[in-house]
């Protein structure tokens, strides 16, 4: 037989086994959307604000100056200094207190620039148009972010007229130089009353790598300008922290399930191949008897599985990339850098990653294949060993089981080598899933603990529009003065008057030093009971007596101390000596503590007071108690009442990326358990014809192929939940190390025994959902058709 009839067998071959070619197919369009979307996440969690930073030509200081102090002259001057490598602005600055569908909305920083574009701080424009008129405001972030879409409205208070702002875009500044931007001219109908003009300028320097280097370089940007002109800066080390922690964060279970996708990929693929070369030794030998040449079988068979493979292959990658934009989004939302792209390679390395291997797993059967004569091809694969599985039959059969049940049961000893890759397809399958269940858990108690949505439903914070505008009744006398203390009394007689208050309690923050520790610590005091805020406790306990401070694991990290020893705090007013008592889960490479207002009284003053956290008794509407809350302060007030810290951002793309990796690994398993079941089907298909001349019934003929797979979907089961703990465990901590924290053991303890049985379940709907169709077939073939069939 020449080389043409050979690839004339291939096509046959395919044709005449459509349902292996489709399953072939399935699984390489899942496991290569599954690579191509690893590598990409891969890539977007590697340095992503770096890479961000240096296309978006991002701001190293961006600072903030009194245009009444320095004019537009003085401060383009600055760009001749050594130091400066470019420059953007100046650009007129302005901060507003804003309301949105009639509660307060909070502080914005809006910055007037006549485009996107620049120098340094080139912003990328996500949705919409930048401003042209009067009335636009572009806002910082994506749609939907916080509610806002195009077309939202934000009114300004405490200006004449209480401007209306109307949504018209979104845009990403990779340093969050502002909150949003408007036309230049549109700063000025933005100002209030008795509010000085402020400017703000973009630089970047030839050397801001460290934060002694930034504080140099705005340093001689102050020298440069009158004195008094700089009320501020700002630095693109804080925003390179926070973006970095996050990607970090993110690499453990992304590399957790791209190395379970990578195996489940080998597994079936290899399993697939072997099956569908397996299955056709008896034509093998048929053509090798006319003709066929071993080189030619190799050919006829790499073919057979090459062609799907090469489809499901250009189909998972374009599926890839499709899954990839609304991941990319999310991602790149939750890091603060833009907009993110599928990078080429990804969608180049992916599919020829598992073309290969799909090309290596067939060799191998093939290489046997064609070196058979062709009297063994024939006889090959027919039937199983002599005398394998016969004893567990027999022993099956002393059980006194149900006939169907015990063949069942016992045949999977007829195939071992094939049954130990379909259980472990299972179990990783199963392992997915139940480690998905876990970590979602976990990271659900991780932003309850963090952000604590859950026990602080409500929020009173000074962003009302009594607050910096001085027109309060008893209002602070001047602009950007903190709430007087009879408006602070106020808020604390307004929650406690209300018969829904379950808790509350006034936090003061600020910044401490502790001998030690480099730099300051951002501590915070509560005026009263905080225990109920739900701070998660890595190890010790919160504080309860006056000198008792909580801290977190960056501070812990930073002054070699531990859990039980002796501190000293400088409030800047006195020193305390205080006695750590507990370490609390608190992601961040900032040191912080935490204590009481008897403990570090010296920042317990009205300019420190941040925030009131309110906790409401059970049935409590949150918009309604807000609403009452809001009309006891009054519309002067500087004090306003909102909803708490959603999960954030972060927890968000984590848990979405958690389902949809697990679904896609399950999938695959499904996938290959199918493979299995319907080549056990076809390898048996002649017995299958004699149980049912012998009167075995449909429903019998189903329970019986369905047994095949039970058993070993039971041992996967066995295998996967102590496999998904101890992957979900190493995960966390290894997630936490990157965060520069602790974990306390709650967040790992999110498999009770009752929850575990039912999620080791997912083995054996794997197993069953993949073995249905060709249960079903057998289950209706008619005796003569599956005697045929042979």
């Amino acid at each position: 037989m020449n080389w043409v009839g050979a690839i004339r067998t291939a096509s046959g071959g395919m044709l005449r086994h459509k349902v292996q070619g489709v399953v072939i197919g399935m699984v390489l369009v899942i496991s290569t959307a599954s690579a191509t979307l690893g590598l990409t996440l891969l890539q977007a969690s590697d340095a992503p604000f770096q890479r961000a930073f240096a296309a978006q030509q991002g701001a190293d200081v961006t600072l903030t100056a009194s245009a009444v102090h320095a004019s537009a002259a003085q401060l383009a001057a600055t760009r001749s200094l050594s130091g400066v490598t470019a420059d953007s602005g100046p650009f007129p600055e302005v901060t507003v207190q804003s309301q949105q569908g009639g509660q307060p909305f909070g502080q914005l920083t809006l910055v007037g620039r006549p485009s996107p574009s620049g120098t340094v701080d080139d912003l990328v424009l996500n949705a919409g148009h930048w401003p042209t008129g009067p009335g636009q405001l572009v806002l910082a972030g994506t749609p939907d972010n916080q509610g806002f879409v195009t077309g939202s409205t934000l009114t300004v208070t405490g200006v004449p007229d209480s401007p209306v702002l109307t949504v018209v875009g979104f845009a990403s500044s990779i340093t969050n130089t502002a909150d949003g931007w408007v036309t230049p001219d549109e700063i000025a109908r933005l100002r209030g009353p008795g509010v000085p003009m402020s400017t703000q300028m973009l630089y970047r320097f030839s050397h801001a790598a460290t934060d002694a280097q930034v504080r140099a370089d705005a340093a001689e940007v102050t020298r440069a300008l009158p004195a008094g002109a700089v009320t501020g800066f700002g630095s693109w080390l804080a925003a390179a922290n926070q973006s970095t922690g996050n990607a970090a964060i993110m690499e453990p279970f992304v590399v957790a399930f791209a190395l379970i996708g990578l195996v489940m990929a080998v597994l079936i693929v290899g399993n697939v191949v072997s099956g569908a070369v397996v299955a056709g030794y008896h034509r093998i030998g048929v053509l090798k008897s006319i003709g066929l040449t071993p080189g030619q079988v190799m050919v006829v068979y790499v073919s057979r599985v090459g062609w799907p493979a090469l489809a499901g292959c250009v189909a998972g990658v374009v599926a890839g990339n499709l899954l990839a934009v609304p991941v990319l989004h999310q991602s790149s939302d939750a890091y603060g850098v833009g907009s993110q792209q599928v990078p080429w390679w990804a969608s180049v390395v992916a599919p020829l990653g598992m073309l290969a291997l799909t090309v290596i797993a067939a060799l191998g059967p093939a290489l046997r294949a064609g070196r058979l004569s062709a009297a063994q091809a024939i006889a090959a694969g027919r039937a199983p060993r002599t005398g394998r599985g016969y004893a567990v039959h027999r022993l099956v059969a002393l059980l006194r089981l149900p006939r169907p049940v015990g063949l069942g049961l016992a045949a999977p000893f007829a195939k071992p080598a094939r049954t130990m890759v379909t259980l472990a397809a299972v179990a990783f399958g199963a392992t997915a899933v139940i480690f998905a269940f876990g970590l979602s858990s976990s990271l659900g108690r991780a932003a309850a603990s963090q952000t604590h949505s859950g026990t602080v439903p409500v929020r009173v914070e000074p962003f009302g529009p009594g607050n910096g505008a001085g027109n309060g009744p008893g209002g602070p006398g001047g602009p950007e003065q903190p709430p007087s203390d009879m408006q602070n009394a106020a808020v604390t007689t307004a929650l406690r008057a209300q018969p829904d208050t379950l808790h509350e309690v006034a936090v003061y923050q600020n910044e401490v030093k502790v001998p030690g520790v480099a730099g300051n610590v951002n501590a915070e005091a509560f005026g009263g009971d905080a225990s109920w805020i739900g701070f998660g406790i890595i190890g010790g306990r919160w504080y309860d007596a006056p000198g008792e401070v909580d801290v977190n694991t960056s501070f812990l990290n930073s002054s070699g101390l531990a859990v039980g020893d002796t501190a000293t705090v400088n409030t800047g007013t006195s020193q305390v000596a205080v006695h750590i008592v507990g370490e609390v889960f608190q992601p961040s490479g900032e040191p912080r503590l935490y204590s009481s207002t008897q403990t570090l009284s010296g920042i317990a003053t009205g300019q420190n007071l941040q925030e009131y956290d309110v906790a409401l008794r059970s049935g409590t509407s949150t918009t309604g108690y807000i609403h009452a809350v809001n009309t006891a302060l009054g519309p002067q007030s500087p004090w306003a009442a909102t909803t708490g810290h959603n999960g954030g951002k972060f927890y968000t793309i984590a848990t979405a990326l958690i389902g949809l990796l697990a679904l896609m690994v399950a999938v695959s398993a499904g996938l290959g358990v199918l493979n299995t079941v319907l080549m056990t089907t076809r390898d048996r298909v002649h017995d299958l014809g004699i149980f049912k001349a012998l009167g075995m019934r449909p429903g019998q003929m189903l329970t019986m192929v369905v047994c095949w797979i039970a058993g070993p979907a039971v041992v996967a089961a066995a295998i996967a939940a102590p496999a998904a703990m101890l992957l979900n465990t190493a995960t966390l901590r290894a997630m936490a190390a990157t965060a520069h924290t602790g974990i306390p053991a709650s967040f790992t303890q999110v498999f009770p025994p009752s929850r575990l049985a039912l999620l080791s379940l997912a083995a054996l709907v794997i197993a069953i959902a993949g073995a249905l169709a060709p249960a079903s077939w057998a289950a209706r073939a008619r005796p003569a058709t599956a005697l045929r069939a042979e």
